[in-house]
């Protein structure tokens, strides 16, 4: 399972996202100096989208069998990363004056490139196990 490429990325990109659950989203700094932190599990819709992105890189992992499902896997994770990526650049942009925003923001689309790599891998891998299976195929004939 760890002799591929793939899994390498998409076991980052799992762990990238399983680190949100602990770090904090943003700072909120009161006007009496005093800090407030907002945790990303704080927020419901968040921690909802957390879970699916965890569950489809645990699915990607284990699909490693199957080259072709776990491209398709890796694929919908990666649409669903950039998603949550320009959800959290929305919410930036929004409250950009009033938070101060951790450097985690941007672990999203890190992971959402890493998916990607590792989807185009597993469909060279797929490919290559049809034009294998398909050239003994021709030749038992």
């Amino acid at each position: 399972m760890w002799k591929k490429a793939q899994t390498y990325f998409i076991g980052i990109a799992t762990l990238l996202i399983t680190s949100l659950f602990f770090c904090r989203l943003a700072t909120i700094i009161a006007a009496g100096g005093e800090e407030l932190s907002i945790m990303y599990y704080e927020k419901l819709p968040y921690i909802v989208m957390l879970i699916m992105l965890l569950t489809a890189g645990i699915c990607s992992v284990f699909c490693h069998k199957f080259p072709l499902l776990q491209a398709r896997v890796c694929m919908l994770s990666a649409l669903m990363l950039i998603g949550f990526q320009i959800w959290l650049g929305v919410d930036f942009f929004r409250f950009h004056n009033e938070m101060v925003f951790s450097p985690t923001i941007v672990f999203p689309l890190v992971s959402a490139i890493l998916q990607i790599m590792a989807a185009r891998k597993a469909l060279i891998d797929g490919m290559t196990l049809q034009a294998v299976k398909s050239l003994k195929k021709n030749r038992k004939k």
